[in-house]
C-alpha cells in the first residue's frame, strides 16, 4: 500500500466544522522609518501639489475664436520710385590702390596728450580697509545743497498757503466779532419798562374779564378754554412779577 495514500477509517465519514486558517502577521518592511525621515527632510510647502489655493476663472473669460491668432503687421504700399542700394561692383572694377597718407600719427598723438587738458579723476571715498572704493558726489559727504542759492529760503508755495490761511483767520475773527456785536446786550430804559409793565397788566385785564365771563363748564371744549386762559394769565402774572422785581433790564439783540 502506497504510503501517500491515507488510510480509511470510519471517523471519516462524520462531517466535521470548517475552520478558516489563521492570517498570517501583516508584512512591515524594516525601512519605513528611515523612508519617511528621508521624505520629510526633502518636502517643503507647495512643493508637488502647488498652492493651495487656486483662483478660480472668470466665465467671462472664456477661449474666443482666433484669439491666440498673431496679429500681422499692417501691409504697406510698394513703391517702385523708392532709391534702392548701390550696385554690386563689377569684376572689372579695380580699387583705388596706392593711396599713402604723409600724416605723422606717433607725433601728432604725442602733441594732442602733451597740449590737451589733464583728466580730473574721479572723486571717491573708502570706507574699509579693503579698499572698497565709493562715489563721493552721491556719498552726501559733500557740501553741495548748503551753498545753492536758495538753501534756507522758504518756498514759495509755503509762503502763499501761509498767506491764504492768515486771510482766513483775519475772515473768521471778523465774523465773529460781528456776531458778537450783533448780540450786544440793549438795556431797556425806564420809559420802555414802564410801557411794557402797562402793556402786560392790561392784557391780564382783559385775559381776567374774558375768564369772569365764562359760563359752566359742562362741555370739553370749555374746559379746555377754561385751562389756557389760566395758563396766559400765570404766565403775565410771571412776566409782571420779574419786571417789577428788576429795575435794570438787558435784552440780547437777535
Amino acid at each position: 500500500m502506497d504510503s501517500t495514500c491515507s488510510s480509511e477509517s470510519i471517523y471519516n465519514l462524520i462531517p466535521s466544522d470548517w475552520k478558516e486558517p489563521p492570517q498570517p502577521p501583516r508584512y512591515i518592511s524594516i525601512f519605513k522609518r528611515a523612508i519617511k525621515e528621508d521624505m520629510q527632510k526633502s518636502k517643503t510647502a507647495m512643493k508637488t501639489m502647488g498652492p493651495p489655493k487656486v483662483e478660480v476663472p472668470s466665465p467671462k473669460d472664456f477661449l474666443k475664436k482666433h484669439s491666440k491668432e498673431k496679429t500681422l503687421p499692417p501691409k504697406k504700399k510698394f513703391d517702385r520710385t523708392e532709391p534702392k542700394k548701390p550696385p554690386v561692383p563689377l569684376r572689372s572694377d579695380h580699387p583705388v590702390m596706392g593711396v599713402q597718407s604723409e600724416k605723422n600719427f606717433v607725433s601728432s598723438n604725442a602733441a594732442d596728450v602733451i597740449m590737451g587738458v589733464a583728466k580730473k579723476p574721479k572723486p571717491i571715498y573708502v570706507d574699509k580697509r579693503t579698499g572698497d572704493k565709493h562715489d563721493l558726489e552721491t556719498s552726501g559727504l559733500v557740501p553741495k545743497y548748503i551753498n545753492k542759492k536758495d538753501y534756507g529760503v522758504t518756498p514759495e508755495y509755503i509762503c502763499k498757503r501761509n498767506e491764504e490761511i492768515k486771510n482766513a483767520q483775519e475772515e473768521y475773527d471778523n465774523y465773529i466779532q460781528e456776531n458778537l456785536r450783533k448780540a450786544a446786550m440793549k438795556r431797556l430804559s425806564d420809559e420802555e419798562r414802564e410801557a411794557v409793565l402797562e402793556g402786560l397788566k392790561k392784557n391780564w385785564e382783559e385775559v381776567h374779564k374774558e375768564f369772569q365771563s365764562l359760563s359752566v363748564f359742562d362741555s370739553m371744549p370749555k374746559k379746555t378754554h377754561k385751562q389756557k386762559l389760566e395758563e396766559k394769565m400765570k404766565q403775565l402774572e410771571h412776566d409782571i412779577g420779574v419786571i417789577e422785581k428788576h429795575k435794570i433790564i438787558y435784552i440780547a439783540n437777535k
